[in-house]
């Protein structure tokens, strides 16, 4: 199947052809022919599988087949994108970008952590689409400098994440700033109960698509365990790295605190590093995957939210320094490898702390992962489970941390945290496997 069958232009195609895409994946040719029938749309897919370009696409095309009235001489916003970060917002403003850049159509990305005043300037010109983060889009609804009340199409990318984080007072703000009549899409890569309930409150007898079996991971990856002892990870992480010559290498750490760490520990072993989360500053974020992206830096080290909007091609190793709190965050983590039919591996660097985190993985993706213990790195068969410990007080440091509206890394605004079904596990002295949203990675320091 082309992308011309599935009714978009010949202007769309050529876009498309010219990024060296020929024939869509299975999100896309499902998605495309959904949208474009202009009716509501919920969608399951994981990273890795197209879905940007699956709503980017017919999106443009319905942009561009009925051009509005001007609103006091400047186009009104006319589509309306959420997602969960700043780094994903900026890539799926560019997707809309590159796949419209032959057709008259304008978009703006808007998000924290920089400047409001330049994003003022750029809305009060009049865009077709605008990509936002929830945050920095209720700044400008309550500065005035935004106006929603003409938006045709209403985009929540990554809608399981943006609920994770605290996001659901948010949305429901912006939700009741929209018009009534409007197309909605909600993407997520997992249907979990609050997903649903969502997808119950906003859409209105949609579409449903599902490109791969719930909380699946994607098959090209090959997934292994290196059982070690706490204290010997960064060793073993600095050994694998220097005897297999990996030359790029994304790296997940629980914390912050934890990834700022792994980084000088690897740069006293002459590894390239540069982390990227919350407290860093956006500059020093974009320049961290600029050059991650260009292969000049090694190791980019990431807490889990940081991730999201991470999009690299033949990224070929994805490292668990630490297993998440949330099993279904392991599927995102290494979904960032293996993309596009790609192949890829993903290997978890487990501690005996972590064996019930493991145990609710395997659960979750129906799978027991190979174990293979590294020769001088064997674990002590004596070691005793200590608690991961997690610094103390409540609540998430949201955007509090780092200017509204910006990649949010626990509780919005207050919002109740979020616990995912069933009962918490106990283990070491505190909740594990599934716990509430400020304990996700990130949310605290060590």
């Amino acid at each position: 199947m082309s992308f011309s069958a599935l009714g978009l232009s010949d202007e769309i195609v050529r876009a498309v052809t010219e990024q060296g895409y020929t024939s869509p994946t299975p999100i896309q040719a499902q998605a495309i022919p959904a949208v474009l029938a202009g009716g509501d749309l919920l969608a399951g897919a994981q990273t890795g599988t197209g879905k940007t370009a699956g709503f980017t696409l017919p999106l443009l095309q319905r942009l561009s087949a009925a051009a509005p009235a001007k609103i006091n001489g400047h186009t009104p916003i006319r589509a309306l994108i959420l997602t969960p970060t700043r780094e994903l917002a900026a890539q799926v403003e560019e997707s809309v970008r590159i796949y419209g850049k032959y057709l008259k159509l304008t978009s703006t990305v808007i998000f924290g952590g920089v400047g409001i005043n330049p994003q003022i300037k750029l809305l009060k010109n009049g865009i077709d689409t605008l990509v936002a983060t929830p945050g920095r889009l209720l700044d400008h609804m309550q500065q005035g400098t935004v106006d929603l009340r003409h938006v045709e199409i209403l985009i929540l990318d990554e809608a399981d994440r943006m609920l994770d984080m605290g996001f659901i007072r948010d949305i429901k703000k912006v939700l009741a700033a929209l018009p009534k009549k409007r197309q909605n899409l909600l993407f997520s890569a997992t249907f979990s109960d609050d997903i649903k309930a969502l997808a119950d409150s906003l859409l209105n007898a949609p579409a449903m698509i599902e490109v791969a079996r719930r909380n699946s991971t994607v098959e090209v990856i090959a997934q292994k365990i290196h059982p070690v002892d706490r204290d010997k990870k960064h060793p073993l992480l600095a050994h694998l790295i220097k005897s297999n010559n990996w030359s790029q290498v994304l790296v997940f750490t629980r914390t912050k605190h934890g990834a700022n760490k792994l980084v000088e520990q690897l740069e006293k072993d002459g590894i390239s590093g540069m982390a990227i989360h919350g407290n860093k500053s956006q500059s020093a974020r974009t320049r961290a995957l600029s050059e991650f992206k260009d292969g000049s830096l090694q190791v980019l080290v990431a807490t889990d939210i940081a991730a999201r909007g991470i999009d690299i091609d033949q990224l070929p190793h994805v490292v668990n320094y630490d297993l998440p709190n949330v099993p279904e965050d392991y599927v995102h983590r290494i979904g960032r490898t293996g993309r596009a039919g790609a192949t890829g591996e993903a290997v978890s660097l487990v501690c005996v702390d972590e064996k019930d985190m493991l145990k609710d993985i395997e659960k979750l993706i129906k799978r027991e992962l190979p174990r293979e213990v590294v020769a001088g790195f064997e674990p002590d068969p004596n070691a005793r489970p200590q608690p991961i410990q997690l610094r103390s007080g409540g609540g998430g440091g949201g955007r509090n941390q780092q200017g509204r509206g910006g990649q949010g890394q626990g509780q919005s605004r207050g919002a109740a945290p979020r616990t995912s079904a069933g009962p918490a596990k106990t283990f070491g002295g505190g909740p594990a496997g599934r716990p509430s949203a400020p304990r996700r990675s990130g949310g605290r320091g060590r």
